[in-house]
């Protein structure tokens, strides 16, 4: 492939796990505003759909494109220290996805499943909201640092 193909590639996967990781943030956001729990009950299921799709299918392309484009232009992706630190961020934050907000919105879910049914939404479902907002914006930030590195290459 060539280096403009794989620039497409990872210009794509920018577009939809930033894209997502946004636009799912400020669903979900007015989605709960409502407290209906059938509302609450859709916006879960598809929050989570989403993030596994847009969030986690951008990632890969975000990497594929990333790693094609140094391995064309003969680049040490370890060696350069913007993309050195682009790597370490974006991993990291990889990594608190993964094992703490994909946790919190799979309870969120099987809570959303059961008052869709009761009409009962329990003030542990407001906390882990709590959670997975303050920790999804928190690391949200190092996304758009990244993006600026990715840019400037400083």
């Amino acid at each position: 492939m060539t280096y403009s193909l794989f620039k497409i590639i990872h210009i794509l996967g920018v577009v939809l796990l930033v894209g997502n990781v946004t636009i799912t943030f400020i669903w979900k956001f007015h989605a709960d505003t409502t407290r209906d729990p059938v509302v609450l009950a859709f916006a879960q299921r598809i929050v989570t759909w989403t993030d596994w799709v847009f969030t986690a299918g951008g990632a890969a392309l975000v990497m594929i494109g990333g790693y094609g484009m140094t391995a064309v232009a003969r680049i040490d992706p370890f060696g350069t220290g913007w993309l050195l630190w682009s790597q370490i961020w974006f991993y990291a934050v990889g990594l608190v996805w993964l094992f703490v907000l994909v946790p919190l919105q799979i309870l969120q879910a099987r809570q959303a499943r059961d008052f869709a049914v009761t009409g009962t939404i329990p003030q542990s479902y407001w906390q882990l909201c709590g959670y997975w907002n303050l920790i999804g914006i928190a690391s949200t930030v190092p996304f758009l640092y990244v993006l600026y590195l990715m840019i400037e290459k400083s």
